[in-house]
């Protein structure tokens, strides 16, 4: 290796396009989604606004990653990290992480004419999301009990997906099934799926809406799915992509409750006292600041890093772990710091601790991604 390309490997940092995005998104999050925007949306059937879609396809932010033939900017992953981290800093929640997701499936398991057919409407507001998960909860991707099965020039779907997020608004949705004993992916469109197949449910993190899809009687024609050859190949693209803005979303969620939490030690008095002069307060939320710096530092890492073969699924996996960590400590910290009134919910710690305890069930948990970066280390 030479030394220019040691020393382009050794640069991690944020890059000029990031910079850029970073400042944008900072200011319109928090425009965007200040605190009672956030709890007046809980309420809300659709549990986004509308307009503020809008806006941020108008931005360009649904075409970052999209690459320019199909009508999107060319960036890649990484400079929707940026985004995703304000996102999750303002608790702002819509549908660009699974619109995002399902352009990067298409992008690595679609057909050329599937990719020009969906992808320009996936860069420019079309919403989209994934259904993953099934009622055995396998974080792994290729263990599948919902099946497409041949019926003439159709496919005859069965089985029920769970955790789909904002199906109801979804005008596409990929889904995995098993066709012919192997991983598939298939999608769905806003028509196929009809109202009876969706249910609400009920999740820990009430910023999101979340289905239950039922397939069981959906038919779609052979052309709906991806190329069985590349669902794998796809699927596995797709864990690490989800993992890396899930990482974002946590680092951001992270730092605000931190600073959240160190106004209120500076504010809050008892005995006559500031409450963060007391040392068991104190050196917490030391412990909780930098443990976001170590996540955020692994978080910028893996997006530096991000498709690099064995080095950016390492980078992917450390980042999602330890945002993971810092993402619960700091939310619980804030939660006990804030007494009686920190277990209410009224108190905004709970909804960073709602949204922390959601983001570590996606996608992996800390011990699951150690488990690979044990047999990717050693």
């Amino acid at each position: 290796m030479t030394k220019n390309a040691k020393s382009e490997r050794a640069t991690i940092g944020v890059s000029e396009e990031q910079a850029q995005l970073l400042d944008i998104a900072t200011s319109f999050c928090r425009d965007k989604s200040p605190m009672d925007k956030v709890r007046s949306l809980l309420e809300d059937e659709q549990g986004y606004e509308t307009s503020v879609w809008k806006e941020m396809a108008d931005l360009g932010w649904l075409g970052i990653a999209v690459p320019e033939e199909f009508g999107g900017i060319g960036l890649s992953l990484a400079e929707v990290v940026p985004i995703v981290e304000q996102m999750g800093r303002t608790l702002l929640s819509n549908p660009l992480v699974p619109t995002t997701l399902a352009a990067q499936v298409i992008l690595k398991g679609g057909s050329p004419e599937q990719q020009k057919a969906l992808l320009p409407g996936l860069a420019s507001g079309t919403i989209a999301t994934l259904a993953l998960t099934e009622e055995h909860a396998d974080w792994d991707l290729t263990n599948l009990t919902c099946t497409a099965t041949d019926k003439g020039d159709e496919l005859v779907l069965g089985g029920k997906k769970l955790l789909v997020v904002f199906a109801a608004s979804a005008d596409l949705i990929l889904a995995t099934v098993s066709y012919n004993g192997a991983p598939a992916i298939v999608t769905l469109t806003k028509e196929q799926v009809a109202q009876g197949n969706l249910r609400r449910e009920n999740i820990i993190d009430e910023t999101r809406r979340s289905y239950e899809l039922t397939l069981d009687g959906i038919t779609v024609p052979k052309s709906a799915m991806l190329p069985p050859e590349n669902a794998v190949q796809a699927l596995a693209h797709l864990e690490l992509s989800a993992s890396l803005l899930l990482a974002a979303e946590m680092c951001g969620g992270s730092a605000s409750v931190v600073e959240y939490t160190v106004e209120y030690l500076k504010t809050r008095k008892q005995f006559d006292k500031i409450i963060g002069s007391f040392q068991a307060l104190k050196h917490p939320i030391v412990d909780a600041h930098t443990a976001n710096e170590v996540a955020r530092s692994h978080l910028y890492s893996a997006a530096h890093n991000f498709g690099g073969q064995g080095e950016g699924e390492i980078a992917t996996r450390i980042a999602k772990a330890e945002a993971n960590k810092a993402f619960a400590f700091s939310a619980d910290r804030a939660i006990q710091f804030h007494g009686g009134f920190g277990f209410t919910y009224e108190c905004d710690a709970q909804l960073y601790r709602r949204r922390s305890l959601w983001c570590e069930a996606q996608h992996g948990d800390t011990n699951y991604h150690q488990r690979k970066l044990e047999d990717l280390m050693l």
